[in-house]
């Protein structure tokens, strides 16, 4: 089932372009992650399907129907960019005042606890640091038990330890059968929690498929070993040399194991694995990949796990 689509949708500030007949489905029980660097449209996006933002072309649907519609929007949790928190309100008092919106919502005490959030009860919003502030913008948006939950780069500005709490609660919402649209610049949130990746630039979709594929689209593996002088070798588009250890990204990284063996090079610890999320992503969005991920195969060793020789 579809609970939310974009079909052929554009979106015009001005002169501005912000979206490009973009086509987006998101079904029911999906966690999709929508990467794109600033100004990308990704946020545009998030608005449109929120029923924030009208599209200037093209058709936006959620729940089969208009996302104006405040039975329709009712379904849902949205996190945005920046929220604005009453500063004199205690954060207990903030949860209380949005689940008085809801027919059902999560019990206080279960919410924050959730989102580690506990012992702020108390405390109020103008008090917080920004990190606290972000947590608990994001756990508002689980209030309402939606079926879809957008979450508009929920963890910027928190420290690792949050963002791995916040991780836990959106996994948990998810294997209980919720739906989640993701947008992030943290790429390892993205690998971490997305099955699916649609990545935005320039207002037009560049790719949309699993996380495997899209790290795969720039057709091209990370060899990584310890040596000392290299020959030359086939199909190297980069290199960089880490603590001793050196990294090649290459085209064939058979041809360059074999060209290695060939030369008589002394090497030791070699470990051939596929390109990152983030190496794929800088791919994409710089113009270098050669298709949509969905018109590739998948890569050959999926899962991100390394192949150690």
């Amino acid at each position: 089932m579809t609970l939310a689509r974009a079909d052929q949708v554009s979106r015009r500030y001005g002169d501005v372009l912000a979206l490009d007949r973009v086509d987006l489905e998101v079904r029911a029980g999906e966690l999709v992650g929508l990467l794109g660097p600033n100004g990308a449209g990704k946020s545009t996006l998030m608005n449109l399907l929120v029923g924030l933002r009208r599209p200037s072309s093209g058709r936006v649907e959620l729940f089969g129907g208009d996302p104006r519609d405040p039975a329709t929007r009712r379904q849902i949790g949205v996190t945005p960019q920046e929220t604005g928190l009453p500063g004199t309100l205690r954060v207990g008092e903030v949860v209380d005042f949005v689940s008085a919106h809801y027919p059902d919502p999560v019990p206080r005490a279960e919410l924050l606890d959730r989102f580690g959030l506990a012992e702020l009860a108390r405390r109020q919003t103008g008090g917080l640091s920004g990190g606290q502030r972000r947590r608990l913008a994001v756990a508002l948006a689980f209030v309402g038990r939606p079926r879809l939950v957008l979450l508009d780069e929920p963890t910027t500005g928190l420290d690792v330890a949050a963002r791995h709490t916040l991780w836990e609660a959106i996994r948990a919402f998810h294997d209980d059968g919720g739906t989640v649209l993701l947008s992030s610049h943290y790429l390892e949130e993205v690998e971490a929690l997305a099955h699916r990746v649609v990545v935005i630039g320039q207002g037009r979709v560049l790719a949309d498929d699993t996380v495997d594929a899209v790290r795969g689209i720039v057709g091209v593996r990370r060899v990584s070993l310890v040596a000392g002088h290299l020959p030359d070798l086939p199909g190297v588009v980069r290199s960089e040399q880490v603590d001793g250890r050196l990294h090649l990204l290459t085209t064939d990284a058979d041809a360059l194991v074999r060209a290695l063996v060939t030369a008589g090079t002394a090497f030791r610890d070699l470990e051939v694995r596929p390109t990152s999320l983030e190496e794929a992503f800088l791919a994409i969005t710089n113009g270098e990949a050669t298709g949509p991920a969905k018109d590739r195969p998948t890569p050959a060793v999926a899962g991100g796990q390394p192949t150690t020789v």
